[in-house]
């Protein structure tokens, strides 16, 4: 299991326990991943770091000082 933090800007938009669908973006020397539809971004990733899979399990949800976070569990090796 992989898993890769999101950032949501407003509450209440997914819950854990659902199961998100996402879409990946490109730069020109990373990837960025989209929790559709488009309610939390990743940061960017290397072309190393790339996800093989479209979808997830919602596994936390947190907020500190700059926002809500949410962790997504993708099946596959880290």
């Amino acid at each position: 299991m992989r898993d890769i933090e999101f950032k949501m800007e407003r509450q209440g938009l997914i819950q854990v326990g659902d199961r998100v669908e996402i879409t990946e973006g490109i730069l020109p020397s990373s990837y960025y991943y989209i929790i559709e539809p488009s309610l939390a971004m990743s940061g960017n990733f290397k072309f190393r770091e790339r996800l093989k899979c479209t979808s997830g399990v919602v596994k936390d949800i947190s907020k500190n000082d700059r926002g809500f976070y949410v962790t997504v569990e993708f099946d596959e090796p880290e």
